[in-house]
């Protein structure tokens, strides 16, 4: 995690990480003001905090109350070195709590994060740079060193290579990956996560057998997401880059629509106009990109090849942000290589999909066969032996399709966690289903997995293949455990050259009936490419296109971030287009225009719901007001203060509405409740002397808002660097 430090007034110092904030000070008795703890206090409290975070996980794991639970931690110096210090950590647990639940705690709070660093001793590195912003270096840690060359099936180069190159090209584009964490809870599964310190929005994560296996993976998810913008889906990316030359690639071209909002010609091809437009209700303006949101320009369409006839089709950018998330999405050592596993990972979420709709039951593979790939049963063997049971299933549908499915059981809450992985390879399939299973999981993680039911329509409606998409936690059919099997055992293999797998996967394709269009990037200098296979590869339902499209944005997001400056009547006809349309009053704001707030903030919490609350007192109309904040208050998901505010506003509005009551008969005793900075604001909000509470002042110059500026200026990147290869 990259931190940044600014020097204040006095003594006082300002670290700047992710969307916090912390302040340090020095003591007066050293000069400082006293006004903020010092670092050490800071770092005396992250291991005090660490424990405590540890305990209350392993308690909320087993229902366990942390009312009446107290921690406390002293550090005991030695009065011949200061440095030499004993952490003493203490709990105090009331007698409820089981003795087996007593040495759990103790044991969760053993683990704490802060501890384990401290004790292995971490090292520090101090150096110079001539501009930190501009210092690209690439902060992995991992990396073999020497001349060694590990291969693994599937790809192209030794794995230190590929780390290599990969980290040349980030380091290029002025990318700072750092780790923020790694995984190894049984043997032979490794995972990680990484990030872009100067953007942390901008993260991916990698799984393997090994830790340069996982380390590959993550770094070419990285840059695979990275070449197809993937980061940067639904996000504003500002006026200046709104009206470049290009928004998103150099070949990309622009349509405008009919006169009559008709679908201009020239976008798709008859083929997916018969998926996308069955009904005849799309339009152009369902087209518009979110990203640049310049209606006047039209529609924004990438270039891909169709490989039936290698004709170029130009697909909408908003049509592939809106339907297909990062489905068949890669990056590889060479093109073949990318294609392979952009085509795998298609077979997986497609045949996935269609096992968990139709509730298809798997055969298990036999136990001899596991025998021949000693690693992975090595980590399977550790999972049951932490008493989760796994379920390892032939996911091919009798030898059609390159799947494997390993499925883990939690006896302890009744939690069932079916991951899928595919590759032409059967090992390379069954080694993903694995990794993929623990990616990123603690043991405490697998306790959140849902339950399996019997209900077909809760295993078939839409957002849970949504949730089995984002990461494997939508829920399944008690029928998949069936003894009974729909399909024969079948110790598959569609392995060959990368080329070779490659047209045995396309010619799978071919037989199923399905047109197959791919994209390839390489402005950013690695090979990644993007494959799309309508009515096959989509995540969310072609629907969505009409009913649910992210571009709805442009319907309010202007009038959102100049919400200050808007005259009554403008506001006004904002909250009649809220009320009229079919948006949940609990959508978050920064999803619906597609702005990164600070989480933190008032922005960052905001919702369509609150959003009108303001609003309508802004305008004077507090029937509707009061209304709105019952609701708010019945269902606030917000801050405590917010919600205390929000409190506060229905007593004032209860109080104002009521011609019998007087607020001065009253305003004493909310002070006292609230507090009177509070009850200034409350009282200023429903008067109107006070508008739009707790939002700062923004506009489509994105003024102030510092995460999303941390984004675009991390697209601006890439931007630049495509814009060099134009030339």
């Amino acid at each position: 995690m990259e931190i940044k430090v600014n020097f204040l007034d006095n003594l006082r110092l300002e670290a700047k990480f992710d969307d916090f904030t912390v302040i340090t000070d020095q003591p007066v008795r050293y000069k400082g003001d006293g006004s903020a703890p010092s670092p050490f206090d800071y770092f005396l409290a992250s291991s005090a905090l660490c424990a405590g975070y540890f305990a209350r996980v392993y308690c909320l794991s087993r229902d366990i109350p942390t009312e009446n639970i107290r921690l406390s931690q002293n550090n005991i110096v030695d009065p011949e070195n200061r440095y030499n210090q004993i952490f003493q950590i203490q709990v105090e647990l009331p007698e409820s709590i089981s003795d087996k639940d007593r040495q759990g705690i103790l044991r969760s709070i053993d683990r704490c994060t802060v501890k384990k660093v401290v004790q292995t001793g971490p090292k520090f590195k101090i150096e110079s740079v001539k501009n930190l912003d501009e210092d690209a270096q690439v902060m992995l840690m991992g990396q073999s060193e020497g001349n060694s060359s590990t291969y693994i099936l599937g790809k192209d180069l030794p794995l230190e290579q590929t780390i290599s190159n990969m980290t040349a090209i980030l380091a290029g584009l002025g990318m700072k990956i750092e780790i923020a964490s790694w995984r190894n809870i049984v043997p032979n599964v490794w995972s990680l996560h990484i990030r872009d310190a100067a953007s942390p929005m901008c993260f991916t994560n990698g799984k393997g057998s090994t830790k340069e296996s996982a380390l590959c993976s993550a770094l070419g998810e990285f840059i695979e997401r990275l070449n197809c913008n993937f980061f940067y889906n639904d996000q504003y990316f500002g006026e200046e880059i709104a009206n470049s030359d290009f928004v998103h690639y150099p070949n990309e071209k622009w349509f405008k629509p009919g006169p009559h909002d008709e679908l201009p010609a020239g976008i798709l091809d008859e083929h997916c106009l018969g998926i996308y437009d069955q009904d005849g209700e799309l339009r152009g303006s369902n087209l518009i990109d979110t990203n640049s949101g310049l209606v006047g320009r039209g529609i924004c369409a990438i270039p891909y090849v169709r490989q039936s006839d290698q004709e170029t089709v130009y697909f909408p950018v908003n049509l592939i942000d809106n339907l297909f998330l990062s489905n068949g999405m890669s990056a590889g050592n060479n093109l073949y290589e990318a294609e392979v596993q952009c085509l795998s990972e298609i077979f997986e979420r497609a045949v996935k999909k269609q096992i968990i709709e139709e509730e298809i039951v798997l055969p298990d593979v036999p136990q001899h066969v596991l025998e021949k790939y000693l690693g992975i049963l090595e980590g399977i063997n550790a999972l049951e032996a932490q008493g989760f049971p796994v379920v390892i299933k032939d996911a091919s549908l009798g030898g059609q399709f390159p799947v494997m499915c390993v499925t883990l059981m939690n006896p302890k809450t009744g939690g069932v966690f079916a991951s899928f992985g595919a590759h032409p390879c059967f090992e390379v399939a069954l080694e993903r289903s694995l990794t993929e299973l623990l990616q990123g999981r603690s043991f405490e993680g697998l306790n959140d997995v849902p339950r399996p039911t019997f209900n077909s329509l809760a295993v078939t409606e839409p957002e849970n293949f949504v949730e089995h998409f984002i990461d494997s936690t939508g829920v399944i059919s008690w029928r998949f455990f069936s003894a009974k099997y729909d399909y024969e055992f079948c110790e598959w293999d569609f392995s060959g050259s990368n080329k070779a797998e490659k047209e045995r996967l396309l010619d799978i394709l071919k037989g199923l009936g399905k047109e197959v269009y791919i994209a390839e990037f390489n402005d950013l200098g690695a090979t990644a490419c993007r494959i799309l296979v309508p009515d096959y590869s989509e995540i969310y339902p072609v629907e969505d296109l009409v009913w649910d499209n992210t571009n709805k944005a442009l319907d309010y997001r202007e009038d959102i971030l100049n919400i200050h400056s808007l005259s009554d009547a403008s506001l006004a006809r904002l909250v009649k287009r809220l009320e009229e349309s079919q948006l949940g009053n609990y959508m978050d704001i920064r999803t619906l225009i597609g702005i990164e707030f600070d989480e933190n903030t008032v922005w960052g919490q905001l919702t369509i719901l609150e959003l009108k609350i303001l609003s309508y007192l802004a305008l004077g109309e507090l029937d509707e007001a009061i209304r709105l904040v019952e609701e708010f208050l019945q269902y606030n998901n917000n801050t405590v203060e917010r919600g205390l505010f929000y409190q506060a506003v229905h007593a004032v509005l209860e109080i104002t509405l009521d011609e019998e009551l007087a607020l001065e008969n009253f305003i004493i005793n909310l002070n006292k409740m609230f507090g009177k900075r509070t009850m200034d604001n409350v009282v200023g909000s429903v008067t109107g002397e006070v508008k739009f509470f707790g939002l700062t002042r923004t506009s489509m110059k994105l003024e102030g808002l510092d995460k999303h500026l941390r984004l675009i200026g991390s697209y601006k990147k890439l931007h630049q660097a495509r814009e060099v290869k134009k030339r």
